[in-house]
Formats: C-alpha cells, sequence, structure tokens
C-alpha cells in the first residue's frame, strides 16, 4: 500500500486539502471561521474514507493572525508579565518607530499586557550575565498565587540580559508553576535569547498569548483526528517555511503566525528549482486576500522581525502599527484584494475595492449563501470569467451577481452592469500589482527578469493582465493552483533556527570557542529532529554568524564556514555592498551565533501522466476583455496533457480553479501538468 500524505490549508474563504498517495487528489470546502477544526475534519471526510493509512498530515492555519485581527469566535487570553522593578512600561515604550509620523494624535498599539498585570520585581542580571541583585522569590510566588485566584493562567517572564543568564527566568518560572499549577508559563531565553530587551519582552508576550490559543486548538484537532482512525504524524507549518511538530509549535506559537502564506511561497519555491528558473514572483490571489512573494536562486526572501497584527498599506507592513515578533518569516507583500473582496462607492462617488471581504460566509453574492454585497467574483462572473460551477461543487447565480453591482455600483456611479464590473476588476488588478512591485521593483530587481507562478482560486483569472502591467512576459501557472499552498505543505522540509550570544570583540573570541558554541546549537538541533524522526542522512546544517562594527545598533548576518577570519572578511565586503562603505580598520562585535537545521522530507513526483493530442474545447461563451466581449473556447485542464498549445482568447476550467489566456498570450502545457503562458 502506498505510503499516504496530506496537507491541509485553511484559508479565509476555503479550506485546501491535497492527498498523495501514489497519485495527487484536491479537495476544496468552505471555511468554517467560527470552528475551523469542523471544516478541516469535513475536508478530510470528503477526501478519504478513512484516516487510518495517513502516515503524515501536514497543516497550516491562520488562526494567530486571526486572533490579532480581532476575528470573531477568538479571544485573546489574560495575561500577566513579570519584568525587571523598573520596567513596567517597557512594552508601550517600545521603540521609536512612529507609523504616522507626521500625525500628533496617533495613538500606539494597545499593550496586549494592561498596566495593572504587568508586575515588576527586585533582581537583575547584568550584560555580561553575572547576577547584580537576587531575585526577589517569593514577590513573584506572591503575585502568582494572588493572579490566580482572579483567573489569570497565563504568564510571561522576560527579565534584562536573560539571553546571557536565564537563572533568574528559570527561578521565576518554577515560582509561577508552584503557586499557579496548570498555568501556561513563557519565558523570554526560550522563545528568543537574542539581545534587545523590547524586541524580546515582546516576542515572549505574543508567544504567551497564543500558546493557550494554538495548544487548544492543536488538541482539538488531534484528538477529532484520533477519533477518526489517525495514527501517523502531525505536522505544523511555521512561518519560516520549513514544518515541525505539533510540541514544537506549542513551545514557540508565534514561530507559526503566517503559516498558510508561507505555504505557498514554499511551493513556488519548489517548482522554480524543478524547472530551472532563478527568479520567480509568487503571486497568491485566494478569497480573502493576495500576496505576492519572491523567490532568488530557488529559495524564498526571509525577514526575521515580523509585526503580529500590525496596519498594512498598500502591501506593505506599517513599521511600528503591530506588536514586534523576532522569528524568521518569509517576506510576503499582502493586500486586500480577494476573490471575496468587496467593492463599493465612497461618499465622493469614487469606487473602492476592499479592504473589507465577505469571506466564507456570507461570501460572494454569486454565492447564493445570503450575501448581497457585489464581489470581485461577482465581477468576473458577470464578465464571464468563471463558469457556473466554482470549485468545490459551489454553483454560481449570475442574476444575483447582476442584482448586487448594479444596486451598489452601476447605479450610483450612472455605469451599466458590465461597465462597472470591468471597473471593479481593474481596481483590484491595481492593488495587486501593487504587491507585486513591492517584492520586486521596491527590492531593487527588475520584474521583467522573473516568472511569475500564479495560483489560489483566484490568481490564475488575474494572472495574465497583472503581467502585462509588470512587463512580466512569462506566467507559470503550476498544476492544482487553487491548492497549490497545500501542496506546498507536502514538499515543506522541517526547519529550526538555534541561536546562542557572543556579544564580544571579534579579537576576543578564539576558534576554539566559537566552534564549542556551534556544536552546542548543533546537539540542540539534534535533539529537536531526532524527537521529529529525521534520519541523520537527511539533516543539513547551516552556520552563520550575526556581526557588526562596535556601536552599530544592528548587525548584518554573514556565513559562517568554520573560519572566524574568513568571516570577518565577509562581514567587511557584505557592509559595503549593503552601505556603500567598510572600515576594515574599525573593531568588529560577534553579536549572535546562529544555525538553521533543515530536515528533508520525500517530495511527492509530479506528472502529468497523460499522452499529448490536439486539444478540443468543452464549449464557447463570451468573455469580456480590455478589447470587448470576445467569444472565447473553453477547455478543461483535466483534457490537456503535456505539449498542448492554446492561444489567447482562451479560458480553462480546472477543479480547483479557472485560468485566463487574455488575446496575445499562449500556452504550452508542461511535463508536470503546469501551464507555461507567454505573451506575443
Amino acid at each position: 500500500m502506498p505510503r499516504v500524505r496530506v496537507g491541509v490549508d485553511v484559508g479565509g474563504t476555503f479550506t485546501d486539502i491535497v492527498v498523495f498517495d501514489g497519485g495527487l487528489r484536491v479537495l476544496k470546502v468552505l471555511t468554517t471561521p467560527r470552528r475551523p477544526v469542523e471544516g478541516v475534519m469535513n475536508g478530510l471526510s470528503r477526501a478519504l474514507d478513512t484516516l487510518d493509512g495517513v502516515e503524515v498530515l501536514v497543516h497550516a492555519t491562520t488562526i494567530g493572525t486571526n486572533l490579532f485581527l480581532g476575528q470573531v469566535g477568538l479571544q485573546a487570553p489574560r495575561i500577566a508579565l513579570f519584568v525587571n522593578e523598573g520596567f513596567r512600561d517597557i512594552v508601550e515604550i517600545g521603540r521609536q518607530n512612529r507609523p504616522s509620523l507626521y500625525n500628533p494624535l496617533y495613538r500606539r498599539p494597545k499593550p496586549l499586557v494592561p498596566r495593572d498585570l504587568r508586575i515588576g520585581v527586585r533582581g537583575r542580571i547584568g550584560p555580561d550575565g553575572v547576577e547584580i541583585e537576587r531575585l526577589d522569590v517569593d514577590a513573584v510566588r506572591e503575585w502568582a498565587a494572588r493572579l490566580c485566584r482572579e483567573g489569570v493562567r497565563v504568564y510571561a517572564i522576560s527579565f534584562l540580559h536573560s539571553h546571557r543568564n536565564p537563572l533568574h527566568e528559570k527561578m521565576a518560572a518554577q515560582a509561577v508553576g508552584e503557586a499557579c499549577p496548570g498555568a501556561y508559563v513563557v519565558t523570554g531565553h526560550e522563545v528568543d535569547p537574542q539581545p534587545m530587551e523590547y524586541e524580546r519582552t515582546s516576542t515572549t508576550v505574543v508567544n504567551a498569548v497564543l500558546k493557550p490559543i494554538l495548544s487548544t486548538y492543536l488538541q482539538e484537532l488531534h484528538r477529532q483526528l484520533r477519533d477518526r482512525g489517525f495514527r501517523g504524524v502531525l505536522l505544523v507549518m511555521q512561518s519560516n517555511g520549513g514544518v515541525a511538530s505539533v510540541e514544537e509549535a506549542v513551545g514557540k506559537p508565534a514561530a507559526f503566525i503566517e503559516s498558510g502564506p508561507s505555504a505557498g511561497a514554499v511551493a513556488v519555491a519548489y517548482f522554480s528549482r524543478l524547472q530551472g528558473l532563478d527568479r520567480a514572483l509568487g503571486f497568491d490571489m485566494g478569497g480573502t486576500t493576495a500576496k505576492a512573494s519572491s523567490i532568488i536562486g530557488g529559495e524564498p526572501d526571509v525577514v526575521d522581525t515580523y509585526e503580529v497584527g500590525g496596519r498594512v498599506h498598500m502591501g506593505r507592513l506599517i513599521r511600528g502599527s503591530g506588536y514586534p515578533v523576532r522569528y524568521p518569516h518569509i517576506d510576503l507583500a499582502e493586500v486586500s484584494a480577494g476573490g471575496g473582496t468587496i467593492a463599493w462607492v465612497d461618499p465622493g462617488g469614487a469606487l473602492q475595492v476592499g479592504p473589507m471581504s465577505a469571506g466564507a460566509d456570507p461570501g460572494p453574492a454569486c454565492y447564493g449563501l445570503g450575501g448581497s454585497k457585489p464581489t470581485v467574483t461577482d465581477a468576473n462572473l458577470i464578465l464571464g470569467r468563471l463558469p457556473e460551477v466554482l470549485a468545490g461543487g459551489l454553483r454560481l447565480s449570475r442574476r444575483l451577481a447582476e442584482d448586487a453591482v448594479k444596486e451598489r455600483v452601476a447605479e450610483p456611479m450612472e455605469l451599466d452592469v458590465v461597465e462597472a464590473a470591468w471597473a471593479i476588476v481593474r481596481i483590484a488588478n491595481a492593488i495587486m500589482s501593487r504587491a507585486l512591485r513591492l517584492v520586486s521593483l521596491e527590492r531593487g530587481r527588475d520584474p521583467r527578469g522573473f516568472t511569475m507562478y500564479a495560483f489560489g482560486g483566484a490568481g490564475p483569472l488575474h494572472a495574465a493582465e497583472l503581467a502585462e502591467e509588470l512587463g512580466v512576459s512569462r506566467v507559470i501557472i503550476p498544476p492544482f493552483p487553487g491548492v497549490f499552498s497545500a501542496l506546498g505543505l507536502l514538499v515543506a522540509d522541517y526547519k529550526h533556527s538555534f541561536h546562542a550570544p557572543v556579544a564580544r570583540s571579534a579579537s576576543s573570541v578564539s576558534q576554539d570557542e566559537l566552534d564549542r558554541v556551534f556544536e552546542k546549537l548543533r546537539e540542540r538541533a539534534d535533539e529537536v529532529l531526532t524527537r521529529e524522526g529525521v534520519p541523520r542522512e537527511r539533516r543539513i546544517y547551516s552556520m552563520m554568524l550575526d556581526m557588526r562594527y562596535w556601536g552599530q545598533a544592528y548587525p548584518l548576518r554573514v556565513p559562517y564556514r568554520g573560519s572566524l577570519d574568513d568571516a570577518i572578511r565577509e562581514f567587511h565586503r557584505l557592509h559595503a555592498e549593503r552601505y556603500g562603505f567598510a572600515s576594515p580598520e574599525e573593531p568588529v562585535e560577534v553579536d549572535v551565533a546562529r544555525l538553521e537545521a533543515v530536515g528533508l522530507t520525500e517530495k511527492p513526483v509530479l506528472q502529468k501522466p497523460v499522452e499529448a493530442g490536439e486539444p478540443a474545447p468543452r464549449g464557447v461563451r463570451a468573455v469580456f476583455f480590455e478589447e470587448g466581449w470576445l467569444e472565447t473556447p473553453v477547455y478543461r485542464y483535466e483534457d490537456l496533457a503535456p505539449g498542448y498549445r492554446l492561444e489567447g482568447p482562451a479560458v480553462v476550467e480546472a477543479l480547483d480553479s479557472t485560468i485566463l489566456l487574455p488575446p496575445g498570450w499562449a500556452g504550452v502545457v508542461d511535463g508536470y501538468g503546469a501551464l507555461v503562458m507567454e505573451r506575443g
């Protein structure tokens, strides 16, 4: 019997499921936002007769993001924060990042811990890790007992310089556990052992907020899976593009906040390597948002800090508007322009698209589930771009779509329904092109040298028109585009980051001392990968050093290949490349030693086993393009074997998505089942 692996990606509108059992089977079901586990189990019941034979189930969830965005049904727990005496307001003072630089009335994000639950206690560890003042353990115990009686069950502990010496945090955690049995306790040295106390404290607090919610969710999911016969391994997608065990997810829940969107970037990276492409743009348009990523040399861009719950302006996360979390995250630009994004006319009479979404409940008007507001999906249906039956078997109503667009857009703007629908699509495209520019042009990269991968339920419908705006000449629609992020879950590797503070001048650090630091990090990595069942021959380690000139605030990350002298030379080179100058005569500080551990997983073989022939359209229908209405042949994806060539205009309908080739575009199906579209 083939080993069965399953990927489950819970999105804002649809829950996507991919089953690999020698071949690939896919399914889309509507998400249940208030009860996400219910939607997952419904989908699995439809996809599989039994879960008994499933070896691995990889899950991506946006429950963390949804919590900070205020999704109905999710509520942050009351938490208490223990800090050093005099540092109660560290989470409120933060840094001097002002999202609205010239707005004197701007208010910082509301602290996740109210001031009356922020407790300062006596005790101090110095910057060298030496104890200056003993910790008042009795005060910690008394406060914890009092707060426990008041119903507080979650505690964050973040003391100064705990990354150098975690003694006081360990003592405080033990005291809290004794005073409040069964409480959730999160310490800074466990979740973020790095310098800079504000970022470490913020990361600790965010983990504390998420820990009871994610652990409860995963426990409920695991219980229901077991009840249905599942005896395999449950893994969770991380924001850094790697998978990890449930134990790791519960221990560091903030590392899993952007797990769903990251899976799509991982899938693009995997396919770009398969197809030998060095530069790729990922474009993922779902029901709620559209996301863009940049893949260079087969690897997605990664950033070290992410602001949870921050405001986004035209795809750019506004620094200082959220709560910093110091974990690696795949660098994504995200805009509110999904298929369910609502179109509306503002008081000035201008057409707006977003940011509000109809979501899965009630959904776009054409779903017939009670929604009455016009969305991008309604506009595409009016323009003839969508079939009558959508992914998941949902039947669409053109009449309901026309009624919604007519009442709320066309009549207020004195347009006919088709003109209004075309305007909605053009505005949505303009918003989404902004996200693609953010990960290309605004990173100093010319998009004309990139290939765009378009996926998500709605991505292939808009990809060609977006590519024309950016000057991109090639678009690849991968196989199973509507569930491509879920497919990314099955090609992701285990990935973990470990770090240890050094915080000394490079001249005072010996080579042997540095090697011992990395040896300890490798031992920690081996422990985690062993628990996750990764064989030693499938483990890869990368070593890096955070280095800076003495007195600089922010370091540069430098590869470490066993020679500190080589790392110093590489630091000077990278500094000159990044900032335009280097100062080899200046002393260099080694800030943090880092080790990235990767456990390679087995990847499904993706080939389309159909013999080539001549494509035959299933029908013809009128579709609206910039040129106007055109009679357009409609193909089924399952009819297109490798070698098939299509000329635009054409529509290709798949079980999970719809692909649009405008006039002037042509497409050919490659050996992986991807449709490679080019202009001209």
